[in-house]
């Protein structure tokens, strides 16, 4: 049974390592507190839904049409209400503030849209594979292979390509980065996209096995920041570290207690790392002058 559990949490916390990757590419490189992230989980779990129960396409258009709209999303959140605020100058606490807002706006726009009800992607029972007392949905291998090899070929982009490394030199230092006449805006561009893409294939993997409703985006992404800060604030690597630790602590309160402890669980561990280890696993102690 302690086996079984250890597993369910390792596909969470690979779940919440990507809905992290996303929250972390917009905060590392921006140190935006990108509140908004939340809905757009929930926008693209519906846009999946919509466009594979509703209209009756195959899962992976679903899924194509969820990462197009919400990328775009994101990139027009970043056009039309960070960026502003970033020519003026706006402080960090006024960004955060428009962000909630943005929030709650488009948090309610899904509920009229598509209603306040659960939505789920049918009840076909999934194909199980177990091994002695240990059991494995199909649902539950599909997403941890599809995790891995997203979470893969992001460090590869990352670690690889010119743009993954020029998103790191923006991450260590955004005024070097302009000074050796790189443009930060079409930086922005970039980031944003790539989180609205991180963040939807989370929600997608997620909402096809347990389903959605409009209000499920902020546990979400309230589970992606502890990961980014117990994992190590400013280092991507962290956001692996992070969630699988998450994913796994919750999963043990549920055999231990009860899933009602999750939360609770969540909070504690970041309060404990907030106390004796503020910089997260890898993380590195920074001086402020």
């Amino acid at each position: 049974m302690f086996l079984q559990f250890i597993i369910n949490g390792l596909i969470t916390g690979m779940l919440y390592t990507l809905a992290s990757l996303g929250y972390a590419l917009v905060y590392n490189t921006t140190r935006i507190f990108h509140l908004a992230l939340a809905v757009l989980y929930v926008v693209a779990a519906y846009i999946f839904w919509h466009v594979t129960v509703v209209c009756g396409f195959p899962m992976f258009a679903g899924i194509f049409a969820s990462v197009c709209f919400t990328a775009l999303l994101s990139l027009a959140i970043d056009r039309l209400v960070y960026f502003p605020l970033f020519k003026l100058k706006a402080s960090l606490s006024v960004v955060l503030v428009s962000s909630i807002g943005v929030f709650t706006v488009l948090t309610n726009l899904v509920a009229l849209t598509w209603g306040n009800e659960f939505k789920a992607f049918g009840s076909d029972i999934s194909r199980i594979y177990s091994s002695g007392n240990l059991i494995v949905t199909g649902k539950q291998l599909f997403q941890f292979i599809a995790s891995l090899v997203l979470i893969i070929t992001f460090f590869l982009f990352l670690n690889r390509s010119k743009t993954g490394l020029r998103i790191k030199a923006v991450r260590d230092d955004s005024e070097l980065y302009q000074v050796l006449g790189f443009s930060l805006t079409k930086m922005r561009v970039t980031v944003f996209l790539l989180s609205g893409a991180m963040i939807s294939l989370a929600s997608c993997l997620t909402a096809w096995d347990i389903g959605m409703d409009p209000y499920v985006g902020m546990p979400i992404l309230l589970n992606a920041i502890v990961a980014l800060i117990i994992g190590g604030a400013g280092r991507f690597e962290s956001c692996v570290i992070g969630g699988i630790t998450l994913g796994i602590l919750q999963a043990l309160v549920v055999w231990q207690w009860s899933a009602q402890w999750q939360e609770a669980i969540t909070f504690v561990v970041l309060i404990i790392f907030l106390f004796l280890r503020p910089q997260g696993f890898i993380g590195e102690k920074s001086r402020v002058v």
